[in-house]
């Protein structure tokens, strides 16, 4: 039996723990309010008592910039200083030793004037003759256009008659060039449309501020010496693109006067380098000024480029082709007879764009004649699931690698669900739908040896700090063997060679190998729009050896309504696209295909 000293001591012994971890309990608290957050409990003191004084110092929007550094968007933060006349007089101040002392009014003004790289005695004038014309005047506008440092400086100064406003600037200096890409802010520094908005994380800025204590003068919120902290901003990062601007300048002034002598709704000139997939021009006309986007149609503010989606026609009779060489189905001499139009034996009609006679046609030679019934019959040679995965792999029915505002992804339905006249247009680039990245993309392939490089706008993002983070890519991709692809090239090169638009193509020194399309355009009821098409034209350059490849395409020409409307405009932007990257002319003769078996 426990005795009863024996419960009185435990008892004891339980209160006396409990005091002590009481007595632990308020010494951590003590600590932990008197050193580890002493700092912020004296900040809460002054900012309740009104003794804290705080300024905003502003971070930088980054810029963005082309491929060689130009700047296509740029910001700046500038200051406006005004002054109080009825504050501007001798101030209370303490030095360094807290002693008190009175600073004159004109010694300030003085200062105030070196600062801004204004005489004080002009200042002290100014002041003067807004008291004289009204004793009750607070508000005195002094210098517009100060620069961060300049702000800084006089905020040092602790003058409690300045007062400071800061003006965010955001200017496109190259305006409706890349202006599509580049998009556009709100007034209130918003980003809305293209790489401003989709690359906000890299170009947005994050704002500091300078806090400091004040006397308790309320009337004058004198600073006190010594308190000044800062918090420094930190600037946007500057977003890379791989955008020529330059070519671009030229290239859009080119399309405008191309749209308007053609009567097209609309046009638009890509530049892709072969090699790295960079786009180096992606204009459109009509376009937009991002210095002013609300003067431009709500239709003009995003991207045709990426959002118009369109039957590619006779541009992916060459997927067909490489297609079937891949296969080993056909060679550029496979031969096939072909009239002008032909039913087939599942009742599917086709027809060509001009009359003749049954040709026996090489492969070759159907692609330059861009035989519809030729491509139709040779192109059955490859089974419909694998001509769809082909196309799938090219690129159609997905988004491309640079994924755009409003970029559509087209249409390619699955090879079970193509009736019986899919199964023959799909041969001759109808009844799927592409975007012109994915087209490029297609012929980047092809030029490329076969393996398909990501598409891409954004070279990378440049921290503050110098780090340069770079667009993160998938891999290239093989699609077709390099033999396959070499091939398909040669059979373009005689398109362009010995096709209708020979002439008009061509650039002389330049082995060039192209290919038209003229898509018929939806009726929005299942059929198709009378006499109005959405043209086109790609090629690459040299043939032997392509460097860069260009597309241009006109939305409706009414002049010229076939896809010949866009021969000047590629021969022009061909032309100068091989200037401006110094490409050395061709130096190996061009030797041409045969059109026609005998």
């Amino acid at each position: 039996m426990v005795s009863a000293r024996t419960s009185t001591n435990r008892r004891v012994m339980f209160a006396a723990i409990f005091v002590v971890v009481v007595l632990i309990a308020f010494v951590i608290r003590l600590f932990d309010i008197q050193v580890v957050r002493a700092q912020d409990h004296i900040d809460d003191s002054l900012r309740i008592g009104g003794f804290v004084g705080s300024d905003t110092l502003f971070g930088v929007r980054g810029s963005i910039v082309d491929d060689q550094g130009n700047a296509l968007a740029q910001s700046t933060i500038r200051y406006r200083v005004a002054v109080d006349p009825v504050l501007a007089g001798d101030i209370n101040r303490l030095d360094e030793s807290g002693n008190a002392y009175v600073e004159s009014w004109g010694h300030l003004a003085g200062r105030i004037g070196d600062i801004l790289d204004m005489p004080g005695p002009d200042i002290e004038r100014a002041v003067a003759e807004s008291l004289d014309e009204n004793p009750a005047n607070r508000w005195l506008p002094l210098k517009a256009d100060v620069s961060t440092q300049q702000y800084r400086d006089l905020v040092a100064l602790g003058a409690p008659m300045l007062s400071m406003s800061a003006e965010k600037s955001r200017s496109y200096l190259n305006g409706a060039v890349g202006g599509n890409l580049v998009g556009f802010m709100s007034s209130d520094d918003t980003p809305l449309a293209g790489y401003e908005l989709l690359e906000n994380q890299c170009l947005q800025e994050t704002d500091g501020k300078v806090e400091y204590q004040k006397s308790g003068d309320h009337d004058l919120d004198v600073m006190i010496p010594g308190t000044m902290r800062e918090t420094p901003p930190v600037d946007g990062g500057t977003l890379h693109l791989t955008i020529d601007s330059d070519l671009s300048w030229y290239l859009l002034q080119m399309l405008k006067e191309e749209v308007e002598t053609q009567r097209a709704q609309s046009g638009t000139i890509t530049v892709l380098e072969v090699a790295t997939g960079d786009l180096k021009a992606a204009v459109e006309y009509p376009t937009l000024d991002p210095n002013d986007p609300t003067a431009a149609d709500p239709a003009d503010r995003g991207s045709r480029i990426f959002s118009t989606t369109f039957e590619p026609g006779s541009t992916f009779k060459a997927v067909t082709t490489a297609t079937l060489l891949d296969q080993g189905k056909a060679t550029p001499l496979t031969q096939v007879t072909a009239s002008s139009h032909e039913t087939f034996p599942n009742g599917a009609a086709v027809g060509d764009a001009f009359s003749h006679p049954a040709y026996n046609y090489t492969l070759t030679g159907a692609m330059i004649d861009s035989s519809n019934v030729a491509m139709s019959k040779i192109g059955d040679l490859v089974d419909p699931q694998t001509r769809h995965d082909y196309l799938e792999a090219f690129g159609v029915g997905t988004l491309s690698s640079i994924e755009f505002i409003g970029e559509e992804p087209g249409i390619l339905h699955p090879a079970e669900n193509w009736d019986n006249q899919t199964h023959y247009t799909t041969t001759f680039g109808q009844t799927f739908t592409t975007t012109i990245p994915q087209v490029l993309s297609a012929y980047q392939t092809l030029a490329n040896g076969g393996v398909k490089q990501p598409v891409h706008i954004v070279d990378g993002c440049e921290l503050p700090d110098g780090t340069i983070e770079k667009a993160d890519l998938p891999d290239g991709e093989r699609v077709v063997s390099e033999e396959a692809a070499q091939q398909t090239v040669e059979i373009l090169e005689n398109v362009s060679a010995q096709g209708t638009l020979a002439d008009q193509t061509a650039v002389p020194g330049y082995r060039i190998a192209a290919k038209t399309g003229t898509a018929q355009k939806s009726d929005g009821q299942g059929g198709y729009k009378r006499g109005v098409f959405f043209t086109s034209l790609i090629g690459m350059a040299p043939a032997e050896d392509p460097q860069y490849i260009v597309m241009v395409t006109l939305d409706e020409p009414r002049r010229v309504t076939s896809s010949a409307a866009t021969a000047p405009a590629f021969q022009k932007a061909m032309t100068q696209v091989l200037k401006t990257y110094r490409v050395p002319p061709s130096e190996e003769p061009f030797e041409p295909l045969p059109k026609f078996t005998d």
